[in-house]
């Protein structure tokens, strides 16, 4: 066990909440604990008047060192909440103590969820008295690098059995529209998941409007018929899978492959960088159609769980 986390009650921390003067530091703060992988700028933190929402820093002196966030997860895990710290790992267990003294009513639940390699986090949970309940892989891939080649003869193939890919439009009817939702939620409800991995169950109007606002998609048809899709949203130089769907009726053909293969295509046309995906390690197909693709896979996440 860590020597600081075994003393970390010792510690000569004052705890206050959050302020929105502490988020520059807070920005630093939670851009480290995640290495980089995402970059927070002081815009995404300030005061919350939300009555589930708590934030809070640690000091020494007058340098904010730590943060602790507790707030709803979310849609995949309704009834739990969500902690999320950063900073001086010593910091952590007082900051999750005071939290604890102030837990919103009606969830039954706390969830983290950290990286296998960022240690402060990794070696906190399990001393706090969460089990590794839950793990997901991440997985991403230079698009500069990707060569659509490669799946020429598995484009054929699947063209000489009447299947074509092809970007779907935004103006498409609304007999088009009905069966992209439909197909997207008989994805949903077939594959694995877990509370980190688990989306919102949109409308059909909800989808509409995500992908109107911000998302491209590729589709698969058979005689006309959507049979696979993907969904992509840019964010900045890269482009993230968000989900990706076959027909039970015409899976294990490379459908998924293909229509990911040529929304890569599209990404690397359009001058991304960098592809990002991921998913629940009980996954396995689509972890075998990103590896196919060339995607590398990172570090695995970790959701860590502990009952109220």
């Amino acid at each position: 066990m860590p020597d600081h986390h075994s003393h970390a009650m010792h510690a000569p921390f004052a705890l206050r909440p959050f302020q929105n003067a502490d988020a520059p530091a807070v920005a630093r703060l939670v851009t480290a604990g995640v290495r980089g992988h995402w970059t927070y700028s002081e815009g995404h933190f300030r005061e919350s008047p939300h009555p589930q929402r708590r934030r809070l820093v640690a000091l020494r002196g007058d340098e904010v060192v730590a943060t602790a966030h507790l707030l709803p997860f979310g849609d995949g895990a309704p009834e739990a909440l969500r902690l999320d710290l950063a900073g001086d790992g010593a910091a952590f267990s007082p900051l999750y103590l005071r939290l604890l003294s102030d837990v919103p009513a009606g969830f039954s639940r706390l969830l983290g969820v950290t990286r296998e390699d960022f240690d402060e986090t990794m070696g906190f949970f399990p001393v706090a008295g969460f089990r590794n309940a839950w793990q997901s892989w991440g997985a991403h891939l230079k698009l500069e690098a990707f060569d659509f080649g490669r799946f020429r003869a598995l484009e054929e193939r699947l063209f000489l059995d009447g299947y074509e890919v092809e970007a779907f439009s935004p103006d498409a009817p609304e007999t088009g529209w009905a069966a992209l939702h439909a197909l997207h939620l008989q994805g949903q409800q077939d594959a694995p998941r877990n509370p980190t991995t688990t989306s919102a169950l949109l409308s059909s109007e909800a989808l509409r409007e995500r992908i109107g606002r911000e998302e491209r998609v590729f589709v698969a048809r058979l005689r006309g018929k959507i049979v696979a899709l993907t969904r992509l949203s840019p964010r900045g130089p890269e482009i993230d899978s968000e989900f990706t769907a076959v027909d039970p009726a015409h899976r294990s053909r490379g459908l998924a492959t293909l229509v990911k293969a040529r929304a890569l295509a599209w990404a690397q046309a359009e001058g991304f960088h960098h592809a990002g995906t991921g998913s629940t390690v009980l996954n396995l197909p689509m972890l075998r159609v990103n590896t196919r693709l060339g995607y590398e896979v990172e570090r695995m996440w970790v959701t860590w769980e502990r009952g109220l």
